[in-house]
């Protein structure tokens, strides 16, 4: 779910276009989840393959992957690795919650119940070892780079975007900002209509840019104080304090200069130690072996992966290869195939 920023946060709607040449670190899980969410049936249902292995995730990880490409984006895909201990709580309630939208999902088809089918579906996400492992090997064939971070992803993003070798972090989440990275990018994965969650109605959903240079000046306020409101209004790594939002915080953190002195403010002494929260974000785990080389995709091998394994349609995955080959050799200027191998 990530650090809830967006009603504080300024951000700058952009086109894809305006990301022509530039190399973007995409959160794998967040874009994982994204595309489970979004590439669905009628009913709610998951793509699946005839050996029931859902394929949503394949589906969204090509077909987008190379839309994205086609604007002259070089995607960077990071992957999350064991989670810290003060997370496993947050896990085990997102676990909890899919599993109680998977009863009533099922519950609502055999009832023929299809809105309602519909309506929960998108909660009902799981992911499993053989899905994170079948999203890489797909990666690996399309020729893109594949980072395994020691902890949190977007911990590893933020480093990379710092150190300046990605333009920017990809991810629906603010998390990135508390973990330092200088730009976050929003929706680049899923522009366009979207249907609102439990109406009738559909939203224009388009790329924003967030800069964190951008957002401490309007705020008045450092990174560490932007992390004090992070743990005041709830992370992955901590409870929420109550009957404290986004603006409250912002007001608290610009008041005090010690978090001590906000909690006693708030009269709610945290039963976590907000120290070590703090410390995760200022000084994340991260790793500094990764390669960022692109490839030639491995055209047989996409289609033995899809199509053999996975049931995709033969004309259409070979439609989007060659569309991705014409893509890279034949854009010119940045996006030429000269500046990707």
């Amino acid at each position: 779910m990530g650090v809830a920023l967006g009603d504080i946060v300024e951000k700058e709607e952009i086109s894809l276009e305006s990301l022509n040449g530039k190399m973007i670190g995409f959160d794998a899980y967040n874009i994982i989840y994204q595309f489970l969410a979004s590439i669905r049936g009628y009913d709610g249902t998951p793509l699946m393959d005839s050996e029931g292995r859902v394929t949503s995730h394949l589906s969204g990880i090509f077909y987008r992957t190379i839309n994205i490409i086609e604007k002259g984006i070089k995607p960077v895909f990071v992957f999350d690795g064991k989670p810290k201990e003060l997370k496993m709580k947050t896990l085990t309630e997102r676990t909890k919650i899919r599993t109680e939208a998977i009863v009533k999902h099922e519950e609502a088809l055999k009832e023929g119940d299809l809105e309602e089918a519909r309506k929960v579906g998108s909660k009902a996400l799981k992911v499993n070892e053989e899905m994170i492992k079948d999203a890489k090997e797909l990666i690996d064939l399309m020729g893109l780079p594949c980072v395994q971070a020691p902890s949190d992803g977007e911990a590893q993003l933020s480093y990379m975007n710092a150190r300046g070798d990605i333009y920017g972090c990809a991810s629906q989440d603010y998390d990135c900002l508390l973990f330092g990275a200088p730009v976050l990018l929003r929706n680049v994965a899923i522009v366009g209509k979207r249907k609102v969650a439990g109406r009738s109605y559909y939203v224009e959903i388009k790329p924003e840019r967030v800069e964190l240079k951008k957002v401490l000046s309007s705020l008045g306020i450092d990174r560490k104080k932007l992390i004090w409101i992070g743990i005041l209004i709830g992370t992955d790594f901590n409870d929420k304090f109550p009957n404290i939002g986004p603006k409250k915080a912002l007001d608290l953190v610009k008041k005090y200069n010690s978090f001590d002195d906000i909690t006693k403010n708030v009269k709610n002494a945290p039963t976590f130690d907000y120290h070590e929260v703090e410390d995760i974000f200022m000084n994340p785990d991260h790793c500094d072996d990764y390669l960022l080389d692109f490839r030639k995709p491995d055209k047989e091998g996409i289609l033995s992966f899809l199509c053999d394994k996975h049931d995709f349609s033969k004309d259409r995955v070979e439609g989007y290869i060659d569309k991705l080959e014409k893509n890279l050799s034949e854009k010119g200027g940045q996006s030429s195939i000269s500046r990707w191998f």
